[in-house]
């Protein structure tokens, strides 16, 4: 991630909330998280705890206390104030979390969706499926990005899925499915 890059969208982020609100503010672009997609920036914060009490502070209260003490900010940020930001992840500054932010088991965070990469998604006939790859299934996705065969990571899988559609073996698969509820139908 280019520092100018980072420096401005970070000053942009924090223009829209009170000085102090956040302990670190992480600007991601591709290859510095898995879950930033080629082209995107993207950025993790972590809420302050500024003297607030260590118990429960990993938790949904905290970020429901945040968005509630904040929601002016929050606002400025659905209002477009980052509008090349794919999305901003809000955690609650731990140790742990500062370590692994981005262990995809933590529970507790507060996510915002900037920019939409991916404008089928406001198309009522799409379903949006999410899924977990490995590192050489998303260097796979990624590589296919980087080439021009899509812009994003789920353009990619629908480009794959066709791909197994228009397969002949598709066709035979689909009509042993149609056979066997046939049979299911007997019983």
């Amino acid at each position: 991630m280019d520092e100018a890059v980072s420096n401005a969208v970070k000053n942009r982020l924090l223009s829209a909330f009170p000085q102090g609100t956040f302990a670190r503010v992480d600007v991601l672009g591709y290859g510095d998280d898995p879950a930033v997609e080629p082209g995107e920036t993207a950025v993790r914060v972590f809420i302050d705890r500024a003297g607030r009490p260590e118990e429960n502070w990993d938790s949904r209260e905290t970020l429901d206390h945040f968005a509630r003490a904040n929601s002016e900010g929050l606002d400025k940020l659905h209002d477009g104030l980052l509008p090349s930001i794919a999305w901003i992840e809000f955690f609650p500054d731990t140790p742990e979390r500062q370590a692994m932010p981005s262990r995809p088991d933590w529970g507790h965070r507060r996510s915002f969706l900037g920019n939409r990469t991916n404008v089928l998604e406001a198309i009522p006939d799409f379903t949006r499926v999410a899924t977990l790859l490995g590192p050489a299934d998303l260097a796979t996705v990624d590589a296919l990005i980087m080439a021009g065969v899509a812009t994003s990571r789920a353009e990619v899988l629908r480009w794959a899925v066709g791909r197994i559609r228009e397969n002949p073996a598709y066709a035979q698969l689909q009509e042993r499915m149609h056979e066997i509820d046939e049979l299911k139908d007997r019983f």
